[in-house]
């Protein structure tokens, strides 16, 4: 069944039901959905702490708090909705007068909400306005970082976001065509594109512009720099002992920055092997709880077929924070 413009829904949860026993929930514990999304997992979060728990909804985009919000029941529960971007999540805790959680989600990524309303410009399944900024606290726009940056720069950001095989020749087709013409639309773009891949190496199972509008809607929102600051936050933000946190990844760059984080604030050392001193800050503040990422099983993906490149890390809170107990292993 097609959809059609104007008709969007908020997604499946990915691993929904491995992210909650992970996280081991109980009654009366204090659990942040730093992106709520349309209320997914957070609809689950709030089954297993009633009674007496509370539960805060954080998202930087106003339409999926509102709808997360809407889907959450509050009874038992006390419900606590924040309108931010979770790389703030430590400030944006304090505001409201809460400075230690027991457990902390991120659930990474694009909803299938924000992909489906064409004004956002997050999909070229509609030629639409080339926006793709996810809340209001975000800055330029797609088609302005297109119109600004360099062909290098272009370069840059499909290989480091995407890992896009044609990120050189995708940039110097970009740039020629703004030339001509300011990139407005992503149906431009997706086009531009297209001419840019030779048609024998278009990959079978998508577009040969999803790797592009993926490195473009991640560096309009500067997603790995979020995660990296709100990830290193949220781990101290966690009740010791014993809080956890879980992160969601969809993409090997951002499966990779979570990794990276979690093994530093576990005490390993993320320096040159050859490094003369640790300068990466490495502390002993945390237990990996999953060693290997948790990926969905054949059974989810084929009920949820965009959950196929989801990636779920757990990670739990120590006793104190040990300065200086990195360890070079």
């Amino acid at each position: 069944m097609t959809q059609e413009p104007g008709e969007v829904a908020f997604h499946l949860p990915a691993l929904a039901r491995e992210t909650v026993e992970l996280l081991e929930l109980r009654p009366g514990q204090i659990v942040a959905d730093a992106t709520a999304g349309g209320g997914g997992h957070a609809l689950l979060m709030a089954e297993r702490i009633r009674p007496g728990g509370t539960l805060i909804l954080m998202d930087r985009d106003p339409d999926a708090l509102e709808e997360a919000k809407r889907r959450v029941p509050a009874d038992s529960i006390r419900l606590i909705t924040v309108l931010g971007n979770f790389r703030r999540i430590a400030s944006l805790l304090t505001e409201i007068g809460i400075y230690t959680v027991d457990r902390v989600l991120m659930d990474l990524g694009v909803s299938s909400h924000q992909l489906d309303t064409p004004e956002r410009g997050f999909s070229f399944r509609w030629d639409a306005p080339l926006d793709m900024r996810m809340g209001p606290d975000a800055g330029p726009s797609a088609a302005d970082l297109l119109a600004q940056a360099t062909e290098r720069e272009l370069a840059h950001l499909l290989k480091e976001y995407a890992d896009e095989r044609w990120a050189q020749r995708i940039s110097r087709f970009i740039v020629r065509a703004r030339e001509k013409a300011p990139i407005r639309t992503t149906g431009e773009l997706a086009g531009i594109v297209a001419q840019a891949i030779p048609k024998a190496a278009w990959p079978r199972e998508i577009h040969p512009a999803t790797r592009t509008f993926l490195a473009l809607r991640m560096a309009v929102n500067d997603e790995l720099g979020a995660l990296q600051e709100g990830l290193e936050q949220a781990v101290r933000l966690l009740r010791a002992p014993g809080g956890r946190v879980a992160v969601i990844a969809y993409h090997s760059s951002e499966d990779r920055v979570a990794k990276q984080v979690f093994r530093k604030l576990s005490g390993r050392c993320q320096c040159p092997p050859r490094a003369p001193a640790c300068t990466c800050g490495a502390v002993n503040m945390v237990r990996l709880v999953t060693r290997k990422p948790v990926v969905p099983t054949e059974g989810e993906v084929a009920a949820n077929p965009r959950s196929r490149s989801a990636r779920l890390r757990v990670a739990e809170r120590l006793q104190a924070e040990m300065e200086g107990m990195a360890s070079t292993a």
